[in-house]
């Protein structure tokens, strides 16, 4: 066991406490990372905001990258001294969806994440929990082997832990979840990080038109960027304004937000027979309500995508590689690297619609 310091959540709707926590030795299959950097996701904030529930007290963080420092007894394939990133859904990589090619949705993640002691206590034994069992915003913590990828040594770890979430998340929507089909055309609601991904995902699967969805004009500029073709302002009517570009819809619609209103856009944004996957996470409780002759008559089809739909670390693998040869921009989407004593700020700093990401160096 070791000590180390933590961003904790005591309390919904307060701000993180830093503070010094323990944490556990690696069980056999486990490895403690030194955690370098993490990326602010805006699920993070869903948790502290209590949209979305979470225990208390918690070290969230997912986004993560650093450097191996010990492993466990089982451990074959990591080594000290390496760099990594991480995948949010360890899978057993045995029952039906790992074998079908779905380990975002192993039906054994529960049990593969229990472990027989806390990962994180405070000093006087008290147990912390952490967000998808990771706890990113802790100068340390404890991961599965098999929810780890290592990173290229030119993929810097501040990009690299992109890799781990918002591009997974957002590229693999593309390839994985909705399959878009090269010469098709698609719309994104939400700019934000993961919306961005997701246009460079369009992009690189040869979509035709990109049409970028958002409230902000910052966002949007952003957006041409990273490869749309045309651009909304969502204050207006989107639907009528994209059916004067596109004539009757998109063949594919990504909703990034995480809202009822935002996913009934989507639906009504792609033409008969067209997709619309919704990738953003709603608060607890959200539900949706669509038109059913949508689905009738005009055979669309609504769909949601969960951490890429796909097999995580082979994703995350493949996509570092489309960044060594520029074809992904991560660099770009890196609004400010911030020290860890600023991590509160920087959540402020997320509803600015200049900031794509920001990430947390926690090492400084």
């Amino acid at each position: 066991m070791i000590d180390t310091r933590a961003a904790v959540l005591t309390e919904i709707n307060q701000p993180l406490e830093l503070t010094d926590i323990r944490v556990d030795d690696p069980e056999p299959h486990e490895v403690r990372v030194a955690v370098t950097h993490v990326g602010l996701c805006h699920s993070d904030l869903h948790y502290m905001t209590g949209h979305v529930p979470t225990e208390v007290p918690v070290v969230l963080g997912h986004e993560v990258a650093g450097v191996v420092e010990a492993v466990g007894t089982a451990v074959t394939e990591l080594r000290p001294g390496d760099r990594v990133t991480g995948a949010l859904t360890p899978s057993c990589g045995l029952c039906a969806n790992c074998d079908a090619g779905r380990s975002t949705q192993c039906l054994r993640v529960e049990e593969i994440r229990r472990r027989p002691r806390p990962a994180f206590q405070f000093a006087d034994g008290r147990p912390i929990a952490r967000l998808g069992d990771i706890g990113a915003f802790s100068q340390h913590t404890l991961m599965r082997e098999n929810a780890l990828v290592k990173l290229p040594d030119d993929v810097p770890s501040h990009v690299g832990c992109l890799l781990s979430c918002c591009v997974v998340t957002g590229v693999g929507a593309v390839f994985r979840g909705a399959q878009l089909r090269p010469g098709s055309t698609a719309a994104v609601v939400g700019c934000g990080g993961v919306g961005s991904a997701i246009i460079q995902g369009a992009r690189l699967a040869g979509a035709s038109a990109i049409v970028a969805i958002d409230l902000d004009d910052e966002r949007l500029e952003a957006a041409r960027s990273y490869g749309a073709t045309h651009v909304i302002n969502g204050a207006s009517d989107p639907v009528a304004e994209l059916h004067r570009l596109l004539g009757d819809g998109v063949d594919y619609a990504f909703e990034a937000v995480g809202s009822a209103r935002t996913a009934a856009t989507a639906l009504a944004l792609v033409r008969p027979t067209g997709t619309a996957c919704l990738v953003g996470i709603a608060p607890g409780g959200t539900e949706i309500s669509v038109p059913a002759l949508d689905f009738f008559f005009q055979e669309k089809r609504l769909i949601g995508s969960y951490m890429g739909s796909g097999q995580a670390r082979e994703d995350i693998a493949q996509f570092a590689r489309l960044y060594q040869q520029g074809r992904l921009l991560l660099d770009e989407m890196v609004t400010r690297v911030i020290p860890f004593a600023e991590i509160t700020k920087g959540f402020e700093a997320m509803t600015s619609g200049g900031v794509t990401r920001i990430v947390v160096d926690l090492q400084s």
